[in-house]
């Protein structure tokens, strides 16, 4: 068994974040050093694999290997050297022996005295020890923790101190224990712009810090830690207990849809805990999060729980789930309490599960807008000014309705029907004050949005009519009742509106009711799509009979000629439209043509222009109450932002368009506007909330406007350097190449190979390269050939995979052959610097001549194109060759 094989190993696991691949690769490359019969190696890959348990979510796993490194070194120091390495593991092993029940307490406090003693031994200072007798006491809740606290932050920092963000991280948790929260704060603060390298941090101080920020008025920031830190670990099985953390911040600031979501994602992982502890913190958030969604109103939802162990996934209802990790929390923390010989934990979690909201509602995005509740419906007032309390005639107050209802005053029409219906309880309505009655019934019910109870009163009241005799009311109620069956989605409708009209036109009972009729009957029309026929019947009207409608016509008229793709004809109609709103005096009846003025400006070949935006400035300023067409507004001017590259002002108004359609329960228009906001977040570099609205769209979008979000969000995570990115991007390209989309399939391996390369994952980033130069030759990009295998060779080298990188370099070679003739300065630059890294590659793998042979052709290339940088790079490398061939 070659050692080579063991180090290969250990650099492929470097390339992995931890993880299980991580810790496999690890433990194969032991198992070969043992096998190899090379003690050291064997000594400093156990030493690796310990890290890989602590942070790879296996803590338990760590005591053995950290014993036997121990024991290893205390047996033969001279040969097995990493004194620093175990002293500082030391500390991980003190904090994780308090984490299994099981273990006894003695055990905790004899390893925490071989600490002091053998940091006492190398010279070093006992305040990480201080440290750690703290965490110690707070765990078993000792008084003795305030002592050590002091005593930690006495002691003079050295290299076996946790980093400047650690360190802060524990004093933090110790001062919210003790309730010191602004003085949390102080010490945090000067860490919180560090840029921190730690596998830790900065994701650790911010979670520590969001009880601090809720309890000294830092909402906003106590947002922003929350999402940054969550994105971090929840990848991270050993961060269970953190992600407890972010499962009571969402039930105690109103983010219970938030922290249901968590619990969804994350309880899979309860059945492969890392520790107890972890399993306990979890349950006692989660039970949480489940007794605040219930109180939310939401008790009869369920939970998916994944299938594990014999157990067969099912949707557990909230009650039941939140009754059996409130007990599994609970049992947990007994058997700590019995351990400890405090009732420390159990006091813990008791104060988790009964938590209450600390901060009100805190929005964790600018769109995330918690609706107000709506008032009691309040029936309006009957104007001072109206003396209809001394009407005692039914056919007066009948006819007033009528009269104001013409005028659109309907809180005096209202008033006429209430007073009516006094009236009615005392003297018996004829059968035709009866049918005008329930004519004005639909109305009302109309009015509060209630289509079908309106429908139903227009029947009735036709019928009741039509046995009268009274056609003209008859055709008018039929005319309503057809409109509101259109509406509701019932074509059959149309038949109603038609006759009314037709009737209406021909025997006109009232001026204006033929008009009203065929404006009814082309809004049918539109409704359903016929344009024609919808400027059919605005040609029958005349527009002397309707003067005070002129706008309503040249509005109907510029929706049927946007049907109809007349979209010049429409724009001038809907000019009209909005002149003889201005000119009505009610700003509100600016509003819809405008907005569709607007919208129809902002979709021509030439985008958005300057009418645009002063329509839709106007719209938002007459629309002073939440209502779609407010959302509306707002969602199109973002839009016309983004078209004219303003993105930060586009960022503004699609959040006021999610909030407004969220507002109204109109959720899929929300959905689709939150992929337009996370492309103007991209666009003025907030990736963070870029991939966090593209991530809350995602799962509701049909596939061709997934595809552009997931686009999106591969871009917000590349650039918060994020692996996911490298995924997303490889997901995108096999999708483009399975569509025939070559060229867009090159470009996103190529995207997510530069990510990893970047992230220094250069094997799987040399696959990548690989898959993007097949991707190349089948879109018929001969550069991109050429420079994607020379950059997959280069990766293989960098993985420590010399001999590949040498095959890999031989193929970049050839495909120089296939570049066009025609351009001979591209053509020298790139083989110019495939040759220089051919070089590179050569002399890795000690083949001095070639690599010297293949240096002075890249010196030559670089020169004879003037390329004077890299022609003195590569006469160095050439020189550092020479050197090497003595």
């Amino acid at each position: 068994m070659s050692t080579d094989d063991v180090y290969t190993l250990m650099a492929r696991s470097q390339e992995l974040p931890y993880g299980e691949a991580r810790t496999v690769l690890v433990e194969d490359a032991l198992r070969r050093a043992e096998a190899a019969g090379d003690e050291v190696l064997a000594f400093h890959v156990r030493v690796r694999l310990t890290d890989a348990y602590r942070y790879g979510g296996e803590p338990a796993k760590a005591f053995a290997t950290f014993s036997r490194t121990l024991a290893d070194h205390d047996r033969d120091p001279g040969r097995f050297d990493d004194a620093r390495g175990l002293l500082w593991q030391m500390k991980a092993v003190v904090s994780s022996l308090t984490l299994f029940p099981e273990i006894p307490l003695d055990r905790t406090y004899a390893v925490l005295d071989d600490m002091e003693r053998r940091y006492k031994a190398g010279g070093h200072s006992l305040q990480a020890v201080y440290h750690y007798r703290n965490v110690v006491a707070r765990h078993v809740g000792d008084g003795s923790a305030d002592e050590w606290y002091l005593k930690w932050r006495a002691a003079e920092r050295d290299e076996l101190s946790d980093c400047e963000g650690c360190d802060p991280t524990g004093m933090v948790r110790h001062l919210v224990e003790a309730g010191r929260h602004e003085e949390a704060f102080e010490i945090a603060a000067p860490v919180l712009s560090a840029r921190l390298s730690c596998n830790e941090q900065p994701q650790s101080i911010q979670t520590a810090l969001l009880p601090v920020y809720l309890r000294t008025d830092r909402a906003e920031q106590a947002a922003d830690a929350h999402r940054r830190a969550y994105r971090v670990h929840r990848s991270r099985l050993a961060d269970l207990s953190d992600i407890a953390e972010h499962l009571e911040f969402c039930a105690v600031t109103g983010n219970e849809a938030r922290g249901l979501e968590i619990l969804q994602r994350h309880l899979g992982w309860l059945d492969r805990a890392p520790s107890a502890h972890a399993d306990m913190d979890f349950c006692a958030a989660a039970a949480l999060v489940l007794r605040r969604v219930a109180a939310a109103g939401h008790g009869a939802a369920t939970v998916r729980r994944p299938a594990a162990d014999g157990r067969p996934a099912a949707d557990v209802p909230v009650a039941d789930l939140h009754a059996e990790l409130a007990d599994r929390a609970t049992a947990l923390a007994d058997r700590f309490d019995a351990r400890n010989g405090t009732s420390h934990q159990g006091g813990k979690v008791r104060g988790t599960l009964a938590a209450e909201p600390v901060a009100g509602f805190v929005p964790l995005a600018a769109h995330h807008r918690r609706p107000e509740q709506a008032p009691a419906p309040v029936p309006p007032p009957v104007p001072q000014d109206d003396d209809l309390a001394r009407v005692d005639d039914l056919d007066e107050l009948l006819g007033i309705a009528d009269e104001r209802r013409t005028g659109g005053d309907i809180p005096r029409v209202l008033a006429a029907w209430r007073r009516f219906d006094v009236l009615a309880g005392k003297t018996e309505p004829t059968p035709l004050q009866k049918a005008r009655r329930l004519d004005g019934r639909g109305v009302e019910h109309a009015v509060a949005g209630d289509g079908p109870s309106a429908v139903a009163c227009w029947e009735e009241a036709a019928r009741l009519f039509g046995e009268l005799g009274d056609e003209t009311r008859r055709h008018r109620t039929l005319g309503r009742l057809g409109m509101a069956r259109v509406d509701l989605g019932d074509e059959g409708g149309l038949a109603q509106v038609s006759a009314a009209a037709r009737h209406l036109t021909a025997h006109s009972g009232e001026d204006g009711d033929a008009a009203a009729a065929l404006l009814r009957l082309a809004t049918a029309h539109i409704r359903l799509e016929h344009p024609a026929e919808a400027l059919a019947a605005l040609d029958q009207v005349v527009p002397d009979e309707a003067p005070d409608r002129a706008g309503e016509l040249w509005f109907l008229r510029g929706q049927a000629f946007l049907l109809a793709d007349r979209a010049g004809e429409a724009v001038a109609a809907l000019r009209r439209s909005v002149a003889a709103a201005r000119a009505s005096g009610d700003p509100e009846l600016v509003a819809a043509p405008a907005l569709l003025l607007a919208r129809t400006l902002a979709r021509q070949e030439s985008g958005p222009d300057e009418e645009t935006f002063a329509l839709l400035d106007e719209v938002i300023a007459a629309l002073r109450d939440a209502s779609p067409m407010r959302a509306a507004a707002y969602s199109e001017r973002g839009l016309a932002f983004l078209a004219v590259d303003r993105p930060a002002d586009a960022a503004a108004d699609l959040v006021e368009g999610v909030a407004g359609w969220t507002a109204e329960g109109l959720h899929e228009q929300a959905v689709h506007l939150r992929v337009d906001l996370a492309a103007a977040y991209l666009s003025t570099d907030r990736a963070l909330e870029a991939a966090e609205t593209a991530e809350e769209a995602l799962p509701n979008l049909d596939d061709e406007a997934a595809r552009r979000c997931r686009l999106i969000l591969a871009h917000a995570q590349k650039r918060l350097g994020e692996k996911d990115a490298a995924t997303l991007f490889t997901a995108l390209a096999e999708e483009a190449g399975q569509a025939g989309q070559h060229d867009a399939a090159a470009h996103f391996f190529t995207e997510a190979a530069d990510i990893l390369t970047g992230l220094d994952m250069d094997a799987p980033a040399a696959e990548r390269y690989a898959q993007a130069a097949e991707a190349c030759e089948k879109a018929g990009d001969p550069y991109g050939v050429a420079r994607t295998r020379r950059r997959a060779a280069m990766c293989l080298m960098w993985s420590g995979d010399a001999d590949e990188a040498v095959t890999a370099m031989d193929t970049a070679r050839a495909a120089l052959a296939g570049l066009p003739p025609d351009d001979e300065p591209t053509r020298v630059w790139e083989t110019a610097l495939t040759s220089f890294e051919q070089a590179r590659v050569l002399a890795q793998v000690g083949r001095l001549d070639e690599a010297a042979s293949h240096a002075s052709a890249a010196v030559d290339g670089f020169t004879a194109i003037d390329q004077t940088a890299p022609a003195e790079d590569a006469t160095r490398l050439l020189e550092d060759i020479r050197a090497a061939l003595g």
